[in-house]
């Protein structure tokens, strides 16, 4: 399988010398900067947009709304960690060398890949990320996966992939975060529903404003007192 695309007629690498072309036209301090987002920008940025999103999801609806949308957010990363692991076994077996061991008049931005090129590592993490995203934040989400487009094109930008490499990668990182997706939010579900209950995990997954009266009672079926005319507070304590 390390023949893949190693012809220049293939459109693959037309394509991986197109984009790549761009690279050599840029001025060095934007190559800089491209090898840099490329290589951790983009990855810091679904970071964030990772926290926003939990900030945005753990206030949502009802406490029982928060915590199917906590524990959909938990499984973005976990997926992306599944993703990678699956992507060991896919690597050892296309075992298709970096599109710089085999074409010449290359740009390449970073140093150091001596590793397969299918998949990209890269492209999974990314795409695996924004989509448990989306699932969890709808409007984030779509963010999230424009960052990830945005990451495959650096990855052929920078010389260190083919076109199909990050294609893969989507696919593959799509594939694990919403086909597991069921399960894991089965498995997480009780586990964030128990944090939420507890006092101190509660602020991760719900706090209330000023004057907002928890759900938790009601969430978990126990019914709320009810003061009768003339009750107050004094007759709560005695």
């Amino acid at each position: 399988m390390a023949g893949l695309a190693s012809d220049g007629s293939n459109p693959d690498v037309s394509l991986l010398y197109d984009i790549n072309g761009l690279a050599r036209e840029a001025p060095p301090w934007l190559d800089r900067v491209m090898g840099f987002v490329g290589e951790y920008g983009i990855m810091l940025a679904l970071v964030l947009v990772a926290l926003w999103c939990w900030w945005s999801v753990r206030r949502r609806g009802t406490l029982t709304d928060s915590v199917s949308a906590v524990a959909a957010l938990v499984w973005a990363p976990l997926a992306a960690a599944v993703a990678v692991l699956v992507n060991i076994p896919i690597r050892g077996f296309v075992e298709r060398p970096r599109p710089f061991n085999d074409h010449q008049g290359l740009e390449v931005l970073v140093d150091g890949k001596t590793d397969f090129s299918f998949v990209s590592d890269h492209a999974t993490l990314a795409m695996a990320i924004a989509v448990g995203l989306f699932v969890a934040h709808r409007k984030l989400g779509l963010a999230a996966i424009g960052l990830a487009f945005a990451e495959g094109f650096c990855r052929v930008y920078m010389g260190v992939h083919y076109p199909t490499d990050v294609i893969g990668g989507f696919a593959l990182g799509t594939a694990v975060a919403l086909l597991l997706a069921p399960l894991a939010h089965a498995l997480l579900t009780p586990l964030v529903s128990a944090i939420a209950r507890s006092r101190h995990g509660a602020r991760l997954v719900r706090s209330r404003r000023a004057g907002e009266r928890s759900s938790l009672p009601e969430t978990l079926g126990i019914p709320e007192p009810r003061l009768g005319p003339g009750s107050g507070e004094n007759d709560l304590a005695a």
